[in-house]
C-alpha cells in the first residue's frame, strides 16, 4: 500500500468517525431522515448507524482489517441511501439551500461507494 492509499484510507476513517460522532453528539438530525416504514424507535437507528460509522473507521483505520471495513463502508454508504431520499421528499419544498443539500447528498453516494472500495482495494484508484 502507498503513502497515497494510506492516506486515502485515513481520510475515509476520518470522515465515517466525524459522522459517528455526530450521531451520537446530535441524534435529531439523523433521527428526522431514519425512513417512517421501518420498525422501532428512530433513534435506535440513529445510534446503531452511529456505532456502526465509529466500528468501520477504526476498521479502516488499523492496515489489517481495512479491506473489511472498506467494504463494509460501501456496504452503509448504499444502506444509508434511502435516508437521502426521505431527506430529499421531505425537503422538496424547504429553501432553496435545503434543497440543494438535500438533492446533492443523493449523488454522492455513488463516490462515497467507490471510496470505500478504493480502500477496500475492489476498484482502481480513482
Amino acid at each position: 500500500m502507498t503513502r497515497k492509499d494510506t492516506i486515502q484510507a485515513l481520510a475515509l476513517a476520518g470522515v465515517l468517525a466525524t459522522s459517528g460522532v455526530l450521531h451520537f453528539a446530535k441524534p435529531r438530525p439523523f433521527d428526522r431522515i431514519v425512513p417512517r416504514s421501518l420498525p422501532g424507535s428512530r433513534r435506535t437507528y440513529t445510534y446503531v448507524s452511529g456505532a456502526a460509522e465509529l466500528a468501520i473507521a477504526a476498521a479502516i483505520a488499523v492496515p489489517r482489517t481495512r479491506a473489511l471495513g472498506g467494504l463494509a463502508a460501501a456496504g452503509l454508504f448504499a444502506a444509508v441511501f434511502p435516508a437521502n431520499v426521505k431527506m430529499a421528499v421531505d425537503w422538496r419544498h424547504a429553501s432553496p439551500a435545503k434543497r440543494a443539500i438535500a438533492y446533492g447528498r443523493l449523488p454522492l453516494q455513488v463516490p462515497l461507494v467507490l471510496w470505500g472500495l478504493q480502500v477496500a482495494g475492489k476498484v482502481k484508484k480513482i
